[in-house]
């Protein structure tokens, strides 16, 4: 019994993975039943003992993003040092996600205005959380530096937007020249923070 759990569970997950990958290449809209259980060699009537539909799968796949998105405000925190160095560390431990993680991060990208109404609905409910989180930050910061903290909602709406267009350009660079990239996001999201009185310019 243990050993069939086992495997239905490895099946389960080369499923998901598969999904992923071709998600990240063609966009969650165009996955077929058929593809996704090829890809995982598995019979598409095999596809149905793991997941009721695609639309069920996307909102596991939304998970795997989430649970990326949270491991990397986890790794951010964790190489804070000083409060002058938390941009740039926070940014270096997105980098280090993109690269890591290029089909999550590629999904995450597409299917924000893609997909299916549940897949787009579920991505956009776990963006919200990573803004909101980033929101919170921004304010514990702003309050122990006696700052003002009405802004701080459109500052980390506006931050997230930055780091995920302009982090996006490090899909398509060598990692040696993700550091150049560093600095230029540093540089935009200091002034997002500078125009909303939370550091100064």
């Amino acid at each position: 019994m243990k050993i069939r759990l086992e495997q239905k569970e490895q099946t389960r997950r080369r499923l998901i993975d598969a999904a992923l990958q071709l998600a990240a290449e063609h966009g969650f809209s165009a996955l077929s039943l058929r593809d996704v259980a090829k890809a995982a060699d598995i019979t598409p009537a095999g596809f149905y003992r793991h997941f009721r539909d695609l639309d069920e799968l996307g909102l596991v796949m939304v998970d795997e993003i989430a649970l990326a998105l949270r491991q990397l405000i986890r790794e951010a925190r964790s190489r804070f040092k000083e409060r002058r160095g938390r941009t740039r560390a926070s940014i270096e431990a997105f980098m280090d996600y993109v690269h890591q993680k290029p089909h999550l991060f590629r999904l995450l990208l597409g299917e924000r205005l893609g997909g299916s109404r549940a897949f787009r609905e579920a991505l956009r409910k776990e963006i919200d959380i990573f803004i909101a989180e980033l929101g919170e930050e921004l304010e514990a910061q702003a309050r122990a530096a006696g700052r003002p903290t009405k802004d701080i909602p459109l500052a980390a709406e506006a931050v997230v937007a930055i780091v995920f267009s302009v982090g996006a350009e490090g899909l398509d660079l060598p990692r040696h020249r993700h550091s150049g990239l560093i600095d230029r996001i540093i540089t935009e999201v200091h002034l997002v923070l500078a125009g909303a009185g939370l550091i100064k310019r």
